[in-house]
């Protein structure tokens, strides 16, 4: 199960909505601070999860308004809800980073472009943790495993910060003799 799917399946056992409340949910939460979930996936999900048999969908007439398709989790739902929670909260996430891959690809830029985007990752990351502790102050107070959320993104925004400046000074201390990209085997002879 995708973090996107089990996203929707917690908001719908929390109680029927549409697709719109589902999106106002998100939206209110900043559940795309922590899923990969964006508007346009949100019917395509559904549908899957529906599919599936995990959720159920009923034309619903409004009195103020178009029929709306209200969604539920069904029982197969909620068991598949336990079991993403579960194994969400057992099993250490594998990271493919685009850092990892910039990492390892260090020799093959300047030493000014690798602190030129050093830098810009350090801005991005403090302004991502200046907007995730606002909404936590905004939403204040929350249930202790929502407050965890938000708490959990910042602890790690803080350890990568404290990273990011150690490989910024290392890069200035140490990049200048490979600044230049190295040559295969094949350009050698």
């Amino acid at each position: 199960m995708t973090n996107a799917e089990l996203a929707l399946l917690t908001i719908l056992a929390e109680g029927p909505r549409h697709g719109y409340d589902i999106e106002r949910a998100i939206e209110e939460r900043g559940m795309r601070e922590w899923t990969e979930i964006g508007f346009s996936s949100i019917y395509f999900l559904l549908k899957k999860l529906g599919r599936a048999e995990l959720i159920d969908g009923k034309i619903e007439e409004t009195s103020h308004g178009p029929a709306r398709k209200v969604y539920h989790l069904t029982a197969k739902g909620r068991a598949a809800l336990r079991k993403g929670v579960l194994e969400a909260l057992s099993t250490p996430a594998r990271r493919y980073a685009p850092m990892e891959l910039g990492l390892a690809n260090l020799p093959h830029v300047s030493k000014a472009e690798a602190l030129a985007a050093l830098a810009t990752y350090r801005d991005t990351l403090e302004t991502r943790r200046a907007y995730v502790e606002a909404t936590l102050d905004q939403q204040r107070p929350l249930p202790y495993f929502v407050e965890a959320m938000f708490t959990y993104g910042l602890v790690m925004a803080a350890a990568e910060s404290k990273w990011l400046s150690d490989l910024i000074e290392r890069v200035e201390k140490e990049h200048d003799h490979i600044d230049r990209p190295r040559r295969s085997s094949s350009e050698e002879r």
